[in-house]
């Protein structure tokens, strides 16, 4: 099997990009979007043969032995990132002006926010997914907006039909969400939104898992941004 790069949904792209890459230590990158008149494909095939990614683990293992950078690229769509870590690599070079630190600077794309946190006991750096800063104080106007004109029903469906991976620090979000609704409701005298209209728990997916009859969806409800 080759390198495998190319996601066939948001949430196998976050995952990846969180759970596989960034909580590994891959914390600088760049990020693009691939233009319309250029071939994805040719483009995976470019990077990766630039940066010389598509590497066994044992390789992997002798560069960082080595004090070398690894390396690895991913796409969603026409949405790409590199990610490096520490080490010497020409990759550093060649992305010096776009290059960023993502424990510093966050990565946004399709409406979360991915970055890297030290731990409150441990101190250890930890990947960071959250909704989008922006997106985030829409979604709770909307609701908050909504919170007395609509049905504890309704308002259960809508909170459901949020389309995040239940992170932790999503989770912290969705909760704030759910308080500002029943400010909201308590102070009119109406029955409280439960707890259980929240979606707690993640299902891990597999991020290069064929879908649809291997169709890949190109389209996504919220736009990549740089």
């Amino acid at each position: 099997m080759g390198y495998q790069c190319v996601a066939t949904s948001v949430a196998g792209f976050i995952q990846q990009l969180a759970v596989a890459y960034v909580s590994h230590g891959y914390y600088f990158y760049v990020s693009g979007l691939i233009p319309a008149h250029k071939t994805p494909a040719d483009t995976d095939a470019k990077i990766i043969r630039q940066y010389g990614i598509a590497v066994s683990k044992w390789s992997r293992a002798r560069r960082k032995k080595a004090g070398q950078a690894n390396v690895q690229y991913l796409r969603y769509g026409r949405f790409f990132v590199i990610l490096a870590t520490h080490g010497e690599q020409p990759f550093f070079d060649a992305e010096a002006r776009q290059l960023r630190d993502i424990r510093v600077q966050p990565l946004h794309c399709f409406g979360y926010s991915i970055g890297c946190r030290p731990g409150r006991r441990d101190g250890i750096f930890h990947a960071s997914v959250r909704i989008d800063q922006s997106l985030y104080r829409e979604l709770k106007g909307r609701f908050e907006g909504a919170a007395v004109n609509r049905s504890v029903d309704d308002l259960c469906r809508e909170l459901r039909l949020v389309s995040f991976e239940p992170y932790a620090p999503v989770r912290d979000q969705l909760r704030g969400l759910l308080r500002a609704i029943n400010r909201r409701r308590r102070a009119a005298g109406c029955e409280p939104v439960p707890a259980m209209a929240l979606r707690n728990w993640r299902s891990p997916v597999k991020p290069f898992a064929e879908i649809d009859g291997g169709v890949q969806p190109t389209a996504n409800r919220w736009p990549a941004r740089r």
